[in-house]
């Protein structure tokens, strides 16, 4: 395995490799994170709608089309990026996959779909998880899970509950629900 690849850990393309480029704030999540985080959400997702926010590798966007889910949007503003994901995205014949080159928040404003699942692993350097965790919400299915990858562990409001929480190395990673859903 090459320095900027990693390795789809499971579903249809499982032990595929995917390239990224070098750039500083690109940190695909590690193997154990990907393996921990499918554990939790289950192996298969089947019939579920995905969003990266902050596509970056694609690892874990792809990671979850490779596991059955019905359509994943991956949003990343970085155009080398983005043009890594592209071509990832045409050799493995993602059909599933919608790419979207935008920064996180403006997709946010304009979007009106709903996700099952979503992942967020925004740069470390930037604050971006309290206003995205908050324009995030009328996005989210009544059962939706998110993902969350940041050097420590966010403040949240009470409305999320952390299902489920980890660390690897120098990340912490949280699964959480809003539970906060109008009847």
């Amino acid at each position: 395995m090459g320095r900027n690849q990693v390795r789809i850990i499971g579903g249809a393309w499982r032990s595929r490799l995917i390239s990224f480029p070098g750039r500083t704030d690109l940190r695909p999540t590690p193997d154990r994170v990907r393996e921990t985080l499918f554990n939790w959400l289950g192996q298969d997702l089947t019939g579920k709608t995905c969003l990266d926010l902050f596509a970056g590798s694609g690892a874990l966007g792809l990671e979850a089309a490779s596991r059955g889910a019905k359509r994943v949007v991956m949003v990343e503003r970085d155009p080398v990026a983005f043009h890594a994901l592209q071509a990832n995205v045409a050799v493995l014949n993602a059909a599933a996959v919608e790419l979207k080159r935008a920064n996180a928040l403006e997709f946010l404003r304009a979007d009106d779909g709903t996700y099952d699942v979503v992942f967020l692993d925004p740069p470390f350097r930037a604050d971006y998880l309290p206003q995205v965790l908050l324009a995030l919400i009328p996005r989210l299915a009544a059962v939706a899970m998110v993902h969350v990858e940041a050097p420590r562990a966010p403040a949240l409001p009470p409305q999320w509950e952390v299902w489920r929480s980890g660390r690897a190395g120098a990340v912490t990673h949280q699964l959480l629900k809003w539970t906060d859903h109008e009847p």
